[in-house]
């Protein structure tokens, strides 16, 4: 049974796509515990038509304005604690999608999204994209992962492929799987769909 969490080197990097493709090659539960503005088309909205294999699970709080969580909660009048965080009981294989990156605050106090990960003990699959800063933040997020002791499911390269990038970074990290999700101009559920068979056969070798 896989459990995992998708998490970012920041914002924007494609980390609900990468979570609909795994939830789709898993059949999985899905939650995000945590959305912050976007209340017109909810990720997991849009993880359940983009997977219709996934199985949605409500998120535990839906705040009003897409900001940083912990001051999209004080905006709402909420502080986000980590009992907040407890997993959802569900049979089968659960992907829990992050919030922006692992360093993430959650409220005013200190609590970061990687702290919550860490309480959970599950792996974590880090999504990349190449941009100016994305080898520093690639690997600062690998290594704030190690330092907690979380382990490290595998790095997904959103995007064309670029080398030198991803070189420096696999052989630092040297993560056990690395996967590419190709950016395309439309992402439905063939999409989805084709990428999740390719990830199986990652998985499974």
């Amino acid at each position: 049974m896989e459990k995992l969490v998708v998490s970012g080197i920041g914002t924007g990097v494609g980390k609900t796509v990468v979570s609909a493709v795994f939830a789709e090659a898993l059949a999985a539960h899905y939650w995000k515990p945590v959305q912050s503005g976007d209340l017109h088309d909810l990720d997991s909205a849009k993880v359940g038509r983009l997977a219709p294999s996934s199985h949605i699970l409500p998120e535990r709080c839906v705040l009003s304005i897409p900001v940083s969580p912990h001051y999209a909660a004080e905006h709402d009048g909420i502080k986000l604690s980590i009992d907040d965080f407890e997993l959802p009981q569900s049979e089968g294989n659960l992907v829990v999608e992050g919030a922006g990156g692992l360093m993430v605050p959650l409220n005013y106090d200190g609590l970061l999204y990687i702290d919550v990960f860490k309480n959970w003990g599950l792996p974590v699959v880090l999504v990349s994209r190449h941009y100016l800063g994305s080898i520093n933040h690639t690997l600062l997020s690998a290594e704030a992962l190690k330092n907690q002791g979380i382990p490290l499911w595998g790095i997904v390269f959103v995007g064309d492929e670029h080398p030198p990038t991803e070189k420096v970074i696999t052989n630092m990290v040297r993560p056990e799987r690395t996967f590419r999700i190709p950016e395309v101009e439309v992402i439905d559920q063939v999409f989805i769909a084709e990428q999740a068979e390719r990830l199986k056969e990652c998985i499974h070798g």
